[in-house]
């Protein structure tokens, strides 16, 4: 049976109390107390690496959706250019289906060339604020000689 006396000092020393002691007046540490250090640097170590792990993989995180959030704004601008594509598309597609039309056609040489078929004469109306028919210039009518050969017939010999 022990005192209680006895059992204080046994606490102090396995409570490593001697080893403060020691270790003020030069004496080495314990083997214990050495361990102890040991798996406190192992201890920091790994939770510092984990940490760094962590945020790198937190910035690889922030990074992705940077990227990600820059290609939807692409992706965005791209789909605005492609119905704008789209529609100018079927507008030009409309225009062609008209233009098939020989009716069309040939009100659209009249309209804005002035053209008038063999036998017809033009006559050309201006009003007097000079509105309307501004496009159409006024043509004169010259008989020309069918081809290369009757213009410089024309250049030489005249009408």
């Amino acid at each position: 049976m022990q005192t209680r006396a006895g059992r204080a000092q046994s606490a102090a020393r396995s409570e490593g109390g001697g080893a403060h002691v020691t270790s003020a007046i030069g004496i080495e540490d314990s083997y214990g107390r050495r361990r102890v250090k040991r798996m406190s640097l192992y201890t920091r170590t790994v939770l510092s690496l984990t940490g760094l792990i962590c945020a790198a993989l937190l910035m690889a995180t922030l990074s992705q959706a940077w990227s990600n959030s820059n290609l939807e704004q692409e992706t965005q601008q791209q789909q605005q250019s492609l119905q704008q594509v789209q529609h100018t598309n079927q507008r030009l597609g409309k225009d062609a289906q008209r233009y098939q039309d020989p009716a069309t056609i040939e009100s659209e040489a009249r309209q804005q060339l002035g053209y008038i078929r063999p036998g017809e004469h033009s006559l050309v109306v201006i009003n007097a604020d000079n509105k309307g028919q501004s496009h159409i210039q006024p043509t004169t009518r010259q008989i020309l000689h069918p081809g290369y050969w009757g213009q410089w017939w024309h250049i030489f010999f005249g009408s």
